[in-house]
């Protein structure tokens, strides 16, 4: 029996000497931190990857980048009014008195539609090619034109709405849409079939605002509608409501690959339609742009609207 009491102590013994020794040996710690997801309790863990988070964007509304403009030539039109530009980059504009006139992507003169009466082009939409839509909002009518300028056919607007249409678009199947101000809704117009199609109430969306209906447009499978007085209201192009976006103070607005641009204060405005970050490039140095009336970019060229006219530049 003493033996056994001395092994056993001897055991003790060496137990104690092998904590002492754990303790007393300088420890190796763990060099990385580990991720958030192994330290988090388990009902917030993460089970996908743990990346780190992208650093916030600069402002780019701080710095306008300064572009390369290189004027090529100025169209001489007094008080240009309402424009377009197609596909192919054909500049559409109509002038002081209501006439439509197409010039090629570096601003030489291709064709002229007169119309019969005189009228206020309020919107011209060309973007088709194939048929290009003016809108004549004191005589309430749309008027539709070939690639050349030739009449297709006119629309007289109070055969088919009891109230007044503020403004108009030709989408890419030539259903028409307006703006129907006086009973705020959203319509699509068939010119073929002579009838309404849609209608999309817009008094829900609207509250107790006093919006200031301005621009409307099709691009890329949505409507915009640009309401000077609170920002853009997006449509799909069945003329169901997706959102708003917050650009107010606007009057037009214009598309340009997967960008939406504006004009303000002195700069053009990119906005991206779809991982929505925003550039901001300053108009031609020298130019006052307290004269700039509108600004239209295509791929190439650029067209500044003035009171006397319209500069073409190249654009990088």
């Amino acid at each position: 029996m003493p033996p056994l009491r001395r092994r056993g102590g001897q055991g003790v013994r060496l137990a104690v000497c092998a904590v002492l020794a754990l303790v007393l040996t300088p420890a190796h710690a763990q060099v990385t931190v580990p991720s958030a997801a192994s330290t988090a309790p388990a009902s917030q863990q993460v089970v996908a990857p743990i990346t780190p988070a992208p650093a916030p964007q600069a402002d780019a509304s701080a710095a306008p980048t300064a572009a390369p403009w290189k004027l090529l030539r100025d169209i001489k039109l007094r008080n240009p009014g309402a424009a377009s530009l197609d596909r192919r980059g054909a500049l559409y504009v109509a002038d002081a008195d209501n006439n439509l006139r197409q010039y090629g992507p570096e601003g030489l003169p291709l064709n002229t539609y007169a119309p019969t009466q005189p009228g206020h082009a309020a919107q011209v939409e060309a973007w088709n090619v194939t048929t290009t839509l003016v809108f004549n909002d004191d005589r309430q009518q749309l008027i539709l034109l070939d690639r050349f300028l030739s009449l297709i056919s006119e629309v007289r607007l109070a055969d088919f709405v009891d109230g007044t249409i503020r403004a108009a678009t030709l989408a890419p199947d030539n259903r028409i849409w307006l703006l129907d101000e006086s009973n705020l809704v959203l319509r699509a117009f068939d010119p073929n079939t002579q009838r309404m199609v849609q209608n999309t109430p817009l008094d829900l969306l609207i509250g107790r605002s006093r919006p200031d209906f301005r621009f409307l447009r099709q691009y890329q499978n949505n409507i915009y509608l640009v309401d000077r007085s609170t920002g853009i209201y997006v449509f799909d192009n069945l003329g169901n409501y997706k959102k708003k976006l917050p650009f107010t103070g606007l009057s037009m607005i214009g598309f340009r690959g997967d960008e939406l641009y504006y004009l303000d204060a002195g700069a053009l405005h990119f906005f991206h339609l779809y991982n929505l970050t925003e550039r901001r490039v300053a108009l031609p140095v020298g130019l006052d742009p307290a004269a700039v009336r509108q600004v239209l970019v295509g791929e190439t060229y650029a067209y500044i609207f003035t009171a006397a006219g319209v500069a073409v530049y190249q654009m990088p």
